[in-house]
């Protein structure tokens, strides 16, 4: 990889791994797994608004239609959680923020990836992350007491999560950009809808439920 691009390589590990990967931890000691994984149902708006301000193009208008009632959905998700105090509207703020940063992160992922291809860009983003990120998980590390389910866990995690799915999306993002790549997202709402309700016995609004829908139809548009 050619020394002029170690910037951008740089800023991927922060805005996608590093970043929003802290975030959606800290949101979920806030607000429900499903709530989180319905907002992150708002991930392709984030990124045609990123992808359109990097362009300096205006979205046609069934695009920004599309755009307008996607968010109007994001609002509804994210509206009876606001109801119930400061911490969970830190938590929304946490996860509006980390999709921004997706937003921005795709867009730089896809120049990337179209030179040197998913795999190279991605372990060195992940490298990058990892330097920034080990000294605020260095202390728990030390001090935690290992159990198989947790660690298990926490392997599918970083081998799926973290690892492949990244590599896939990187892919998609230099073969389709990073708006339409951005779409696979589509079913994060729906999967974590049921494992929220269906493992972890959390409490949904059908508002928030019904804010899923259109802003999956937005985002859809």
């Amino acid at each position: 990889m050619a020394r002029a691009d170690w910037g951008a390589v740089a800023l991927l590990g922060a805005l996608w791994f590093a970043f929003p990967l802290s975030m959606f931890p800290f949101a979920e000691q806030r607000v429900s797994s499903a709530l989180t994984g319905m907002l992150n149902g708002a991930n392709p708006l984030f990124a045609t608004l990123v992808a359109s301000f990097i362009a300096r193009r205006v979205p046609s208008r069934g695009v920004g239609a599309g755009l307008a009632v996607g968010l109007a959905g994001t609002v509804l998700i994210a509206l009876p959680a606001m109801n119930q105090g400061h911490s969970s509207i830190e938590g929304i703020a946490m996860i509006l923020a980390a999709l921004v940063s997706y937003g921005v992160a795709l867009s730089v992922a896809r120049s990337l990836q179209q030179k040197y291809g998913a795999v190279p860009v991605i372990w060195r983003a992940q490298a990058v992350a990892l330097v920034l990120t080990a000294p605020l998980g260095m202390p728990d590390l030390i001090a935690a007491h290992w159990s198989i389910v947790p660690l298990l866990s926490l392997l599918a995690l970083g081998a799926f999560g973290t690892a492949i799915a990244n590599v896939l999306m990187a892919s998609a993002a230099g073969r389709f950009g990073a708006a339409r790549a951005s779409g696979t997202t589509f079913l994060i709402p729906a999967v974590a809808l049921v494992l929220g309700v269906a493992v972890r016995h959390e409490q949904v609004a059908l508002l928030s439920v019904a804010g899923g829908l259109v802003c999956l139809t937005g985002a859809w548009s």
